[in-house]
């Protein structure tokens, strides 16, 4: 399973952090969350800010566009060169178009699943996406605990991937006790249990080890 980690929520600031996840020899990548304040109730970079943070990273990138209507903000974020790019598909009237703009950029088109919303309703996305992000928390804010009713979402999730082959990542509240839970999955994203310690690749790979 990969490991993406996300670091929103840490002991250090975030150029520190950054640059501590980019030389960890065992992180897969970094996932960055972008909130506007409408389409969740926290804020945080603009993009300018985005693209200077990231400037000589190394890292594979994926965004999570929590954000309304993310085609405003998609030329800014394809200078990020991320490998994929999640959005939450009904803030946009067309979502397909969207999808399909991502993907003829070479990027992995994802949309995100939140823990209120049924798989089902999603389903006419699965042909087009290359990754679903199931949320195992309320999308907006670090730190919340993992909701155990992400099991039985996976499972079913898990029959959708097998006919429209799609990636599956795991997003909140992952730790070295709840990734057990989240085995069927390709990647996780894990921000506070490893950006809250001293030591990035122990967390890591504690992950990796269950």
């Amino acid at each position: 399973m990969k490991i993406v980690v996300s670091y929103i929520n840490s002991k250090y600031n975030k150029y520190e952090t950054i640059r501590r996840i980019n030389n960890c020899r065992n992180a897969d990548g970094i996932h960055i969350d972008l909130m506007d304040g409408y389409y969740v109730f926290n804020s945080n970079f603009t993009i300018m800010d985005l693209l200077e943070d990231f400037i000589g990273i190394n890292k594979p990138i994926d965004v999570h566009m929590m954000i309304e209507k993310p085609s405003n903000y998609l030329p800014f974020i394809f200078n990020l060169n991320p490998v994929g790019i999640y959005i939450h598909p009904f803030t946009e009237s067309d979502p397909i178009s969207i999808l399909n703009l991502i993907n003829n950029r070479g990027i992995d088109a994802g949309i995100v699943i939140n823990p209120d919303e049924d798989i089902s309703s999603f389903v006419q996305f699965f042909p087009v996406v290359k990754r679903v992000l199931l949320m195992s928390v309320r999308p907006g804010a670090g730190g919340q605990e993992f909701l155990m009713s992400t099991i039985n979402k996976l499972v079913e999730l898990k029959k959708y991937q097998s006919i429209y082959n799609f990636l599956i990542y795991v997003d909140g509240g992952i730790d070295d006790t709840t990734i057990k839970y989240i085995q069927g999955a390709d990647g996780a994203v894990s921000g506070s249990f490893v950006c809250l310690s001293d030591d990035y690749e122990r967390q890591i790979d504690k992950l990796k080890a269950k």
